[in-house]
């Protein structure tokens, strides 16, 4: 069980929208920062801002492959986020577009 201001933490974490983007594409799939530095629309190293926060706030995790690094939700010990995560906006409609334009 979390206590209130590990809970507080968290939930900042999530006040902003580009870091809570990013959980809403997760929630569908893990994804590489050059997915999501496209799909957000956004530039590399602010992606990368935003993975930082949100591992060292344990909301995800990573994975190496070969030269890449895998970012997937990491919301096991937190029930109370993942009600949250599954009442965001789907994001399934713009994964569909990425994939086919020929992106992963």
């Amino acid at each position: 069980m979390q206590s209130i201001e590990e809970m507080s933490h968290t939930l900042k974490l999530l006040s902003d929208s580009t870091r809570l983007t990013i959980m809403a594409l997760l929630r569908h799939r893990e994804m590489c920062v050059c997915d999501i530095v496209d799909l957000t629309r956004t530039t590399q190293p602010n992606i990368s801002q935003h993975l930082k926060k949100l591992k060292t706030g344990g909301l995800i995790n990573e994975k190496r492959r070969n030269q890449w690094i895998y970012y997937s939700l990491s919301l096991d010990d937190k029930p109370y986020l993942k009600q949250v995560i599954d009442q965001l906006p789907s994001m399934q409609a713009r994964l569909d577009a990425f994939k086919s334009q020929g992106c992963t």
